[in-house]
């Protein structure tokens, strides 16, 4: 693209902020630039944010249900999914699927409980809580 071109949309994702890209100078060198949004970029980021609401909403009544711990819940509402989680905790994919379940969550250690609460940004008071209430 070049340095004209740069989409300049005013997406709403962005929340007023801009975005460095690069694109190509008269003289056919990259250069940084300042782009506002791109309605394509904007579309498909609502799609992606409409998804995980929907997955959240999905999880959150299942935990009601008492079929699933209220991680999976959390993982959908902090924007993240399961090799996300599992690379920012350090555990393994098959080790927080079994956390999902309701009758293991209650079982986490503190240690467990705390590489979760730094993933999501929660004291680990709150994590203890939803253990509580699922024992």
């Amino acid at each position: 693209m070049k340095l004209d071109e740069v989409p300049q949309d005013h997406s709403s994702t962005y929340g007023g902020h801009c975005k460095l890209v690069y694109a190509v100078d008269a003289s056919g060198h990259y250069q940084g630039a300042q782009s506002d949004g791109w309605e394509p970029e904007a579309f498909a980021t609502q799609m992606a944010v409409a998804e995980l609401q929907e997955q959240e909403a999905e999880a959150l009544a299942a935990w009601q249900r008492g079929e699933l711990s209220p991680l999976k819940c959390l993982m959908y509402r902090y924007r993240l999914d399961e090799p996300a989680l599992a690379q920012i905790t350090g555990l393994w994919q098959w080790r927080i699927r079994r956390h999902f379940r309701p009758n293991i969550y209650p079982k986490l250690s503190a240690a467990i409980l705390a590489r979760y609460a730094e993933a999501f940004g929660l004291p680990v008071e709150q994590l203890i809580t939803y253990q509580k209430d699922l024992a």
